[in-house]
């Protein structure tokens, strides 16, 4: 375990320098995997334990997923198996179903979950919420956690890179005196670039509060407000989608992501660099406010009891759906459509 400086705060870290995938190995060599889900997280992590040479199985309902993992080649009654089958297999219970599949599963795959078992996730939900989910795990078995920290698809995609993408880990419940070992092993099996300590909470937590913040929830909304504003004062699509969109992701986002905010604003104009160092304050002190009130949801359970709500509804896929028509066809992701088309790469 390696101490790192955080922006002058000590963290212990695990690489794959200290923890090389063939001790990963070791320590599973005697475990069968199941995967259960083959969704979001579940593709990305199954592949990448397979490619590693991990015992993998997949678990998973017959429908479009389901033939995606026969594409992927997991063969049904050999690695491929119903979600209840797999989870009686396994020696590792990976919980990779959506939240809401998550709540309706338990009841079929609990009583698989034998002494000496781990359960495993990459999301506290369903842990930290159990009252709501009514997932409760039994007391003799480990309880672990590995959470990338991003999609399966940039898993997968940054493993065959040969790159890694960093997760969180953490230990929930250790029944058997192996459960951080298993953690540990499983997190450098799936490909992650380096490993952090967290709890299920604090991971639920900051997740929640960053998909409807700056990941997502928070960047619609601002994108947003510019484009109606610049269009509301005369300006064209293709205008205001450049300046709000495009050069964001296509040039800035780059320079930052590399390194940092400050080399980024010494690389830009002289007048930028004081317009954005002006502006920052009163952008930070009108979104804090609202960042305080989504964390007070997350905290009290209330985003997670309207997760549970809306997707427990029989009709929700079609709600979702119409609601991603609605984005999607919004003028400015329109104008994203064109402007993509565009790009040189494209030509």
């Amino acid at each position: 375990m390696a101490q790192m400086n955080f922006g002058g705060v000590m963290e212990n870290v695990i690489t794959r320098e200290e923890f090389p995938l063939e001790k990963a190995r070791e320590i599973l060599k005697d475990e069968t995997i199941a995967v259960l889900g083959y969704g979001v997280q579940g593709p990305g992590q199954a592949c990448n334990l397979r490619d590693n040479g991990f015992n993998v199985i997949v678990g998973q309902r017959p429908g479009k997923t389901y033939d995606k993992a026969v594409a992927d080649g997991w063969v049904p009654g050999e690695t491929l198996f119903s979600i209840e089958e797999a989870a009686q297999k396994g020696t590792i219970v990976c919980m990779l179903l959506s939240d809401a599949a998550q709540i309706a599963v338990w009841p079929q795959i609990k009583q698989y979950l034998t002494p000496g078992k781990a359960l495993y996730f990459s999301h506290g939900f369903g842990i930290t919420y159990k009252e709501r989910t009514n997932i409760i795990p039994p007391a003799d078995i480990d309880v672990i956690m590995v959470a990338p920290k991003g999609s399966g698809t940039s898993l997968r995609t940054m493993f065959l890179e040969g790159r890694g993408l960093n997760s969180s880990y953490a230990v929930y419940q250790d029944a058997t005196g192996r459960a951080t070992d298993r953690t540990l092993a499983f997190g450098i099996g799936i490909g992650s670039g380096y490993l952090f300590e967290t709890t299920f909470k604090r991971e639920v937590y900051s997740d929640l509060t960053g998909e409807r913040g700056s990941l997502m929830g928070a960047i619609q909304g601002l994108l947003l407000a510019q484009y109606e504003v610049l269009r509301e004062h005369g300006h064209t699509p293709s205008e205001a989608f450049n300046e709000t969109v495009e050069e964001l992701t296509q040039s800035l986002m780059p320079l930052f992501a590399k390194n940092g905010m400050d080399w980024m604003y010494a690389n830009c104009s002289t007048t930028a660099q004081r317009g954005a160092l002006d502006w920052m304050g009163p952008f930070h002190d009108a979104i804090k406010p609202v960042m305080e009130k989504l964390y007070h949801s997350v905290e009290t359970g209330n985003e997670a009891q309207i997760s549970i709500d809306s997707n427990s509804q029989p009709d929700y896929r079609e709600k979702l759906n119409a609601e991603l028509k609605a984005l999607r066809e919004s003028e400015m992701w329109q104008t994203a459509v064109t402007v993509r088309k565009l790009r040189p790469e494209n030509n």
